[in-house]
């Protein structure tokens, strides 16, 4: 009875499992730990969405069981707005439907679309619900390159034609979680003709679809390509976009024969989002895109005072076009140490955390990921906190002494 459970033993430590107790014992021995590791929105949400929630929770009606695949007025919301932002016109009673959050969306789909041993393509490294919500369903994941670049369609071509048996779908992720990567309507075209030749499902994470920093080049969804939506399921989150992470809503929409196939998964799992949070949602979506160009504007300072104060403490950080999040190489000095090894010492050492990029898949381990959760100057004291152990030469006299420092 002491054997580990079939599923569990296929599960490692989630990403942070390795970390946490790390930080949380630098803590307790009085250490400021600037935490850049986990993509935990600092921002307060907006307060017309709050407002709204209190006025709506207020209603004992809202008290009871709401609905799985969510109320109507938020499937219709979502339709609108991607009917404003994509030009893509979804049926919210068959196209769409509310989640609790895109990684439950993602696990549940997973679970409904994939019998044992089943192949799914999946980008490495990414997200890791995108593989383990298929080996939690007993499905087998194929590596794909995350960068959709020129390697991508060989890639995809070779993993189809060497799959036995082929491969049911496949996973993008653009706006990309690690990796910032971006993708174009032409990648999605090629990409979307393919696998309609070869019979593929195509789920698509959009979560960080608001979160971009080139005003004239917004993130596309793959839902544009005429007749993606044959074979297509795309996934978003209100978490980044709106500063909602502890609500968890996020949508699945596209393909009918998809959706439906989640929406009875789902049925049999939860009754949806407590319905006021469902109501301040459709505030949320209905209301000004004032707020998101807020969130936007401040992820976009962040991310340049990182680059700047970073790569002047001796660590070059690649500038992300989207996103949250910054996709750094390990400097060459410790790149011996890989990811993990690398953000334990830099806690000990600095005080700072950051997500080890081996967490997101093994071609991650030379690289960690950086997330834009902490204001100006808690970057920047994590760069000159950082500077020390990079030896970086110059004026040293604003480091933290880590063990005396207090938030």
């Amino acid at each position: 009875m002491s054997e580990v459970f079939h599923r569990i033993r296929r599960l490692p430590p989630y990403v942070f499992a390795h970390i946490d107790p790390i930080k949380a014992k630098a803590r307790a021995e009085g250490v400021d730990i600037i935490d850049l590791g986990m993509g935990n929105p600092d921002m307060p949400t907006p307060e017309h969405i709050v407002a709204k929630l209190q006025e709506t929770v207020k209603d004992p009606r809202t008290h009871r069981y709401s609905t799985s695949r969510g109320i109507p007025g938020l499937r219709k919301a979502q339709a609108s707005y991607y009917g404003r932002r994509f030009g893509v016109k979804l049926n919210p009673d068959t196209q769409v439907v509310a989640t609790l959050g895109s990684k439950e969306g993602f696990a549940n789909m997973a679970s409904a679309i994939t019998a044992p041993g089943d192949v799914v393509l999946v980008p490495n490294p990414t997200y890791p619900i995108h593989s383990f919500g298929f080996i939690m369903s007993g499905g087998v994941v194929r590596s794909m390159p995350a960068d959709p670049g020129e390697d991508f369609m060989r890639a995809l071509d070779r993993g189809v034609r060497h799959s036995i048996p082929k491969p049911i779908a496949l996973v993008l992720n653009y706006p990309a979680n690690p990796t910032a990567y971006t993708a174009d309507l032409d990648f999605y075209t090629e990409v979307v003709k393919y696998c309609k030749q070869h019979d593929i499902f195509i789920l698509s994470d959009l979560a960080y679809s608001e979160i971009y920093f080139d005003e004239n080049n917004p993130p596309p969804s793959v839902l544009q390509v005429p007749g993606a939506i044959d074979i297509t399921v795309e996934f978003t989150s209100m978490s980044k976009t709106y500063s909602m992470p502890g609500w968890r809503v996020g949508f699945a929409v596209g393909n009918e024969r998809l959706i439906a196939a989640l929406a009875r998964v789902k049925s049999y799992l939860d009754y949806g989002a407590f319905t006021p949070i469902q109501v301040a949602a459709v505030a949320a979506l209905n209301g000004s895109d004032d707020v998101i160009d807020e969130v936007r504007k401040v992820y976009k300072h962040r991310r340049d005072v990182m680059v700047e104060s970073f790569g002047r403490s001796g660590w070059d950080i690649p500038v992300p076009q989207a996103t949250m999040f910054a996709w750094a190489p390990i400097p060459a000095q410790f790149a011996h140490l890989g990811s993990l090894e690398f953000a334990k010492l830099l806690i000990q050492e600095t005080g700072v955390g950051v997500a080890p990029g081996v967490g997101f898949g093994e071609y991650g381990d030379q690289y960690i990921r950086l997330a834009f959760v902490e204001n100006e100057q808690r970057i920047r004291q994590a760069a000159r906190n950082i500077k020390k152990l990079l030896g970086g030469k110059g004026d040293q006299s604003n480091i933290v002494p880590l063990a005396s420092a207090t938030k």
